[in-house]
């Protein structure tokens, strides 16, 4: 066993770091809550009493964590600041005191935790995944997101995602339901082969849900999954929509914790589970999200939302390294203007591998880097 590995391996926080960044977008992402054409973010690093620096960073998602730039800085350089520095412990009591230290504040904390790991990889000397327990050189599929556009702006990005080797289109939905069939139409017009992962972002009723999702059945389309078609907080009405259906039900909104996600299991309410560290506040939640979902027989996708290079590196380690976690949705940063910081991953016909490198091999993004 590594000495990182042993759960009685210590080391000491010596400091925390922390710096926003701006990075536009090649094209408006629109979602039925939110339309976002630049994202603000905040990258945090950690440093180890060895001298390993490990980075993390968080977005700012108001509509979904609540949190913006400036409260994920302030966050951040204060009370997660002031529970690391000169702490000293173990790799998991140290991510303790992440999780503790900033109740509500689930993009910040997933930053830190990140950042504490990335730290830790580093000065054993092996990537993230195989400090989690996974293995490096596996792969796994990703999408492309298809942005809820008009139905032939939609159609022209499903046609660029095919030419760039996606297979699998993520399309998000809104509320008008007939210029929802029209996109999807468009899509599959354009890319006949696409298999298709549908996102309503809570934007339907139950018993609406049931009978557009069966219409798509009666069609035939292509569609492996529904993503939370209900309102994250109507456990009842997901359930109502997975049992009347034969498309597997994915919860995203309403899965934030491992306490989420025994509620849905135990209320039969979901198929699969969407985790995403802005949501989870760090890794290990996440690896317990995972640990539940499989227990219970279920799978896991890991996503991001709209967040930078460092974030989706993260969660690629993450979903490499559990067993119950076989979809990813991480195409974000193929939407940024730059492409910073170097390494991490890349995306291949589709298919994301990791680069290799201690951590999340990761080149640092300096403080001057894509500055705000």
């Amino acid at each position: 066993m590594s000495a990182a590995l042993d759960p009685q391996h210590r080391s000491g926080v010596v400091a925390v770091r922390a710096h926003r960044h701006r990075a536009g977008l090649l094209r408006p992402f629109v979602t039925s809550a939110r339309r976002t054409e630049a994202v603000e973010y905040v990258v945090v690093e950690v440093e180890l009493e060895g001298g390993a620096v490990g980075q993390g960073s968080a977005a700012e998602t108001v509509a979904v964590t609540g949190e913006d730039a400036q409260s994920i800085l302030t966050t951040l350089t204060g009370p997660l600041t002031t529970a690391l520095t000169g702490a000293h412990g173990s790799l998991t009591e140290l991510s303790a005191l992440v999780a503790g230290a900033a109740p509500g504040a689930s993009s910040a904390r997933a930053a830190a935790d990140v950042a504490l790991h990335d730290a830790w990889a580093r000065d054993a000397e092996l990537a993230l995944v195989e400090l989690l327990g996974g293995d490096a050189d596996d792969h796994l599929e990703s999408d492309m997101t298809i942005s809820l556009e008009d139905p032939a702006v939609m159609a022209t990005r499903a046609q660029q995602a095919a030419e760039a080797g996606y297979r699998v289109l993520k399309i998000k939905l809104g509320q008008d339901i007939g210029e929802d069939r029209r996109r999807l139409d468009a899509v599959l017009e354009a890319v006949p082969s696409a298999r298709l992962r549908l996102d309503a972002n809570q934007g339907w009723q139950p018993r609406e849900a049931v009978s557009i999702i069966s219409a798509f059945e009666a069609d035939g389309l292509p569609v492996d999954l529904v993503e939370q078609p209900v309102a994250a907080a109507d456990l009842a009405g997901l359930a109502s929509v997975r049992e009347a259906v034969a498309t597997p039900i994915m919860a995203d909104e309403a899965v934030w914790t491992a306490a989420d996600a025994h509620r849905i299991i135990e209320a039969g309410a979901a198929d699969l589970l969407n985790i995403k560290l802005a949501k989870t506040g760090g890794i290990r939640e996440a690896l317990a999200i995972a640990d539940t979902a499989h227990d219970a027989g279920l799978t896991c996708m890991v996503g991001a939302m709209m967040e930078p290079r460092i974030s989706v590196t993260a969660a690629a380690h993450v979903a490499l390294a559990h067993p119950a976690i076989t979809l990813i949705d991480l195409d974000s940063p193929d939407w940024f203007t730059t492409h910073l910081p170097a390494g991490g991953y890349a995306i291949e016909s589709g298919r994301l591998r990791l680069c290799g490198g201690p951590g999340l091999g990761l080149e640092p993004l300096a403080a001057a880097d894509d500055p705000p």
